[in-house]
């Protein structure tokens, strides 16, 4: 378990190092100076050993057995990136009814993820590393998971599999950058066109089933 702390002002820093003590597969990692998530997330990511690469958000929970689950259908599927469902999760401890994604598709390609026929949450995530090139957020200041996906996919020429479990909790935050439509559309324009590097007109057309997608998921 790798923490990175990307100078938290509350007291994370101090948990973290009392579980250390306790248990030495527990590392933190505190940066020098606030970098933000992509490059807290590549930090943790140099720094893992092993073979499957797992994201948790600090405002995000896992169910108790959400690794074991999704680890075994990755095996049974031979995957190499598989994803989750996940539901809202509120402060008083519980997970919300709402589960996101979970009766979508089986499979998503890249050109699926273009128009965000699915919704990848980053805490849902497990990558096999030994069968993706390298892992590696771009450093923008939202959105920089679902960029990852879209480069994994493309330059891998491989899916990611739909787990269709509810494992994760997500925990939305009132005026948070991800709750933003206009920026969220704003900055799904900037992927296609900067980083994807996608056409003025294809990525009208891609942006034409954003906006469908999130107008009318339910």
């Amino acid at each position: 378990m790798i923490i990175v702390d990307d100078l938290s002002t509350d007291d994370s820093k101090e948990i973290v190092e009392r579980y250390s003590q306790k248990d030495h597969r527990i590392r933190l990692i505190r940066l020098e100076h606030k970098s933000g998530p992509a490059r807290a997330r590549n930090k943790a990511i140099s720094e893992a050993k092993g073979r499957y690469i797992a994201f948790l958000d600090a405002d995000d929970i896992w169910l108790e057995t959400k690794l074991e689950q999704q680890l075994e259908f990755m095996k049974a599927h031979d995957s190499a990136f598989s994803f989750t469902g996940y539901s809202i999760y509120h402060g008083n401890g519980n997970f919300g009814e709402k589960v996101i994604d979970s009766n979508t598709l089986d499979i998503i390609t890249y050109r699926d993820l273009l128009k965000k026929s699915c919704t990848v949450g980053c805490s849902t995530v497990i990558l096999d590393r030994t069968k993706l090139p390298k892992i590696e957020m771009v450093n923008i200041r939202t959105g920089q998971d679902y960029a990852l996906w879209l480069m994994l996919l493309r330059e891998s020429g491989l899916i990611a599999h739909n787990f269709k479990r509810r494992l994760t909790g997500y925990r939305l935050l009132e005026g948070s950058i991800s709750r933003n439509k206009f920026k969220k559309a704003k900055r799904q324009w900037q992927i296609y066109r900067e980083i994807e590097n996608i056409n003025f007109f294809s990525a009208i057309y891609f942006m034409f089933f954003y906006a469908k997608n999130a107008v009318f998921r339910k």
